[in-house]
């Protein structure tokens, strides 16, 4: 692992919920209200409830075990396991769930999307010893 990622990721661990809220509701303003935020790099979970503009209820997302990896060829973006409490979402999601989906190059950024990708690289698969 670089200094790089490692840097990126602790200043991930140390950025405040609350700092996250606050931004993507400036952006969102007139949009969406985001109500809570929790991400774990460590078990690579994500926690969203958000408040769509002129809404009364929330939407809850859970997004679990994503990466970003190389191919060889692209990088590629997937999601293992997400969830919401809302059936729609949750049929939208499932088109999602599974599929390695194509970042598109851009070669200005492509010394960025490598470090993204060692950010998020997947986790080895846990191997069960057998007697």
């Amino acid at each position: 692992m670089s200094i790089k990622s490692s840097l990126i990721k602790m200043v991930i661990k140390l950025t405040p919920d609350i700092l996250i809220i606050w931004g993507a509701n400036f952006i969102l303003k007139g949009i969406a209200e985001l109500t809570k935020f929790n991400f774990d790099l460590d078990t690579r979970k994500v926690y969203v409830q958000t408040r769509l503009y002129g809404e009364q209820d929330t939407i809850t997302v859970n997004l679990e075990d994503f990466a970003v990896f190389n191919d060889g060829d692209s990088y590629r973006f997937i999601i293992h396991q997400a969830s919401s409490d809302r059936p729609w979402l949750n049929n939208l999601l499932s088109r999602v769930i599974g599929k390695a989906w194509k970042i598109p190059a851009i070669p200005q950024f492509s010394g960025q999307l490598e470090l993204v990708a060692e950010v998020f690289k997947a986790k080895p698969p846990v191997l069960e010893k057998v007697d």
